[in-house]
């Protein structure tokens, strides 16, 4: 299969470092920032010169341009034949209707698609060979085109917020005398297991399984009361919905 990206932004080389090796080709296009070149370069693609090119030779095309320019790029890229849009806050109701000859759905995926790791929330009538292109990049899951916003708030940003703490826990062991790169390597493996574990316990479960009475991990937890930490992530998760919903 023949992939085309019409923007090569964030999102777009994540998705294409998770399909190198797997497509056939991957082609490129930007409003002229050069990203597209240099994405490429990265992943063994095209940088193709404009999007009627790019809908002419991909099997399928991955908007992933800014969303004020859906119906611009619409035109261009009359005939594409099957669509994936990762437009944010663009329904797909108006992506299918600025593409009404083709496949259409529309799909939130997180950075962890680069790894083939990702969790990506789909809605839209996807074929079997769309979604099984999405299912190598990670898990799917099928939502309600009104649940985007609330799914993006958590799974699409969480990376961000899990990131940062993870950068304070290490940066905290280093500054206690800890190799720098240890210490991060401690806690981002600390983290894989973690979220394993995650998988078969309730997070309450796990915390309590960890936190001894008078403790030293209960000494952490409150620590972490007193500062309000559950409160800044819920507060994270709201602020990412109001910036979303404008």
């Amino acid at each position: 299969m023949n992939i085309g990206f019409c923007g090569s932004g964030n999102m777009a080389a994540a998705m294409a470092r998770g399909w190198a090796g797997a497509a056939d080709s991957m082609l490129f296009t930007d409003s002229g920032s050069g990203r597209a070149i240099a994405l490429a370069a990265d992943v063994g693609g095209e940088a193709v010169g404009s999007n009627a090119e790019l809908a002419e030779r991909a099997d399928l095309v991955v908007l992933a341009m800014k969303p004020a320019k859906l119906e611009e790029a619409a035109k261009e890229l009359r005939e594409a034949k099957v669509v994936i849009s990762l437009l944010g806050a663009t329904s797909l109701e108006k992506v299918e209707a600025a593409f009404p000859g083709a496949e259409a759905c529309r799909v939130m995926p997180n950075v962890a698609v680069e790894v083939r790791r990702g969790v990506l929330c789909l809605a839209g009538g996807a074929s079997v060979e769309t979604r099984r292109r999405l299912e190598a990049l990670g898990r799917v899951v099928e939502l309600p085109d009104s649940q985007f916003d609330a799914a993006t708030a958590v799974m699409g940003c969480a990376p961000a917020y899990l990131a940062l703490a993870v950068e304070a826990l290490a940066d905290a062991g280093a500054a206690d005398g800890l190799d720098e790169e240890l210490a991060r390597e401690l806690v981002v493996e600390t983290t894989a297991g973690t979220a394993e574990l995650l998988r078969e316990r309730h997070p309450a479960d796990v915390r309590r399984a960890v936190a001894s009475p008078g403790g030293s991990t209960d000494a952490g937890l409150e620590a972490l009361d007193r500062e309000g930490a559950r409160e800044a992530f819920e507060a994270a998760v709201r602020a990412s919905l109001e910036r979303m919903r404008g």
